[in-house]
């Protein structure tokens, strides 16, 4: 599978689909317009070993919802992920078997060396 989970209003996930020049074959998803389903959020967890690793706790919600003051479990993960876009860590590029999540300039460059690699 080559597919992408962004958000098209965030600046940052347009610059770096800019940046990385996606091959035809990829799958673009907008998280806003079209939401993650369970399935979908099951097999991104499969790949990154956690809903944890999915999850962004720089979202405004975040801190609104009080989430950081709380203890949150694998199951809660999993519920504000499919609850609302936000709590997803993005961009979510999958790569075949290889995931990448978020925006860290790290991520992004391994990224890329995989895309070039294949």
């Amino acid at each position: 599978m080559k597919k992408v989970y962004y958000l098209k209003t965030c600046n940052t996930c347009s610059r770096i689909l800019n940046d990385l020049n996606l091959p035809s074959d990829f799958e673009l998803q907008d998280i806003k317009t079209n939401p993650l389903t369970a399935k979908q959020i099951e097999a991104l967890k499969a790949l990154a070993g956690s809903y944890e690793a999915l999850f962004s706790r720089r979202a405004k919600l975040y801190k609104d919802m009080g989430l950081k003051d709380q203890t949150l479990t694998e199951k809660d993960y999993k519920h504000y992920l499919l609850d609302h876009y936000t709590f997803l860590s993005r961009p979510v590029i999958v790569i075949d078997d290889a995931i990448f999540i978020g925006s860290a300039k790290k991520t992004i460059e391994s990224a890329k060396t995989v895309l070039h690699e294949n």
